[in-house]
């Protein structure tokens, strides 16, 4: 009501489910032979309207691979992907139980959603950006980063290469091309954008990606975007990571288009909206992405369609907004699991050889932990020097700065 007693006409969507209820959804009815896979290099954005409003899966529900958009990926290639993700979830459950024991100060797991950078990332070439949010660290792996690098980042010590101007697992890795991740939410959408017309106009082989999530997609970074995207047609991948949740909203009020992934259409990009948990769908879509990029044809536009298995943050409680079965009736099932299963019914893997995987990881991690703390731990340090304050930012410090750095040293700064 307003304050004149009538019914305000605004409409504001609810969460299909809250905590006390029991979450059901319905069983997906879209299979692997639905969509047909387009020509990346003749394809016309309004070609892929189906592609916007189904889902493009390749695994089926029987675990096997199938349709038009099965990749031309082995299963050796496979298994290092399976491999990838088995170890971002335990670096994750790892790091998560040092958060809750104090020996990290924050953490951000990416439950659920192990596919997503690892498999796309995979799909691109060693010289592409990737402009990361927090629950793509996966990338990391795959570019080749080492686990005690990334701890000494979380921790914060004197082996931090980002010297702790950032926040843990808000990770950069320059020589992997991995952009720092952004706390404010969405500005990589536009950052990626510029990095991609700056490699266009040199004339080089570097496509771009970058991740949004579905609540960041309501910001003004995410269609600023998407028309320099659609005016100049740089060399970029867009994904949104449609997780069904922001920090504690459901991805229905950041929307409403019948899907993420449709909205691309009115900037003349093409769109394709991808299971999110199927490791051989996000591989394909990716590649077909690239491969358009690559040729000059700009941008694509997808929507990954995943779940957030796990809480937004080691500060979030999600039992306050969501059933706490939730997580377990997503249709999209677990990522790490589903590959798991291909690869078992195919005959190139087995349970034993995966827990024997686990085993070993888990204890990667664990060594990985313990030579990152010769570094310094969050209780006792060392900690970067306060110095890097002032460092790293412009060649030549300007002197208002410098007078800055000199109080703080006369103060006892170090």
């Amino acid at each position: 009501m307003n304050n004149d007693g009538c019914e305000t006409p605004i409409r504001v969507p609810s969460a299909p489910f809250r905590p006390g209820e029991s979450a059901s959804f319905e069983e997906w009815s879209y299979s692997p032979s639905d969509l047909m896979k387009p020509d990346p290099l003749s394809c016309e954005p309004k070609d892929t309207i189906p592609h916007s409003t189904g889902l493009i899966r390749v695994l089926g529900d029987d675990d096997s691979r199938s349709g038009d958009w099965d990749p031309d990926i082995s299963d050796s290639d496979l298994l290092i992907g399976l491999e990838h993700m088995v170890r971002l979830r335990i670096f994750d459950d790892r790091m998560m139980k040092m958060q809750r024991t104090g020996k990290l100060s924050f953490y951000m797991r990416s439950l659920g959603e192990e596919a997503v950078a690892i498999a796309q990332t995979m799909a691109l070439e060693e010289q592409d950006w990737i402009f990361p949010t927090y629950r793509q660290p996966g990338a990391q792996f795959v570019r080749g980063r080492d686990m005690v690098s990334m701890i000494c980042h979380c921790i914060g010590n004197v082996e931090d290469n980002v010297k702790g101007r950032q926040m843990p697992v808000h990770y950069t890795y320059r020589e992997g091309r991995y952009i720092s991740v952004s706390s404010p939410v969405g500005t990589q959408f536009s950052q990626a954008v510029g990095v991609a017309m700056a490699s266009a106009y040199k004339g080089l082989d570097e496509v771009t990606i970058t991740w949004i999530g579905d609540g960041a997609s309501a910001e003004g970074d995410y269609h600023y975007a998407l028309n320099f995207a659609s005016v100049f047609r740089p060399p970029v991948i867009l994904n949104v990571v449609n997780n069904q949740w922001a920090i504690s909203t459901h991805a229905n009020l950041a929307s409403g288009s019948s899907t993420f992934a449709d909205r691309g259409l009115a900037y003349d990009v093409p769109c394709l909206r991808v299971d999110g948990n199927d490791f051989l769908a996000l591989y394909s879509v990716t590649d077909w992405a690239r491969k358009r990029a690559s040729a000059g044809l700009g941008a694509t536009h997808i929507e990954v369609l995943t779940y957030r298995a796990g809480a937004h943050s080691s500060s979030d409680d999600p039992t306050r907004y969501r059933p706490s079965d939730e997580p377990d009736v997503w249709p999209g099932g677990d990522p790490i699991h589903r590959l798991r299963d291909h690869l078992i019914s195919v005959g190139a893997w087995t349970e034993e050889k995966h827990k024997d995987l686990e085993d070993r990881i888990d204890s990667e991690v664990m060594a990985a932990y313990k030579e990152a703390v010769k570094f310094g731990d969050l209780a006792q340090g060392p900690y970067p020097s306060s110095d890097t304050i002032f460092t790293e930012v412009y060649s030549d410090v300007p002197w208002h700065l410098q007078e800055q750095w000199d109080e703080m040293n006369r103060l006892g700064g170090d």
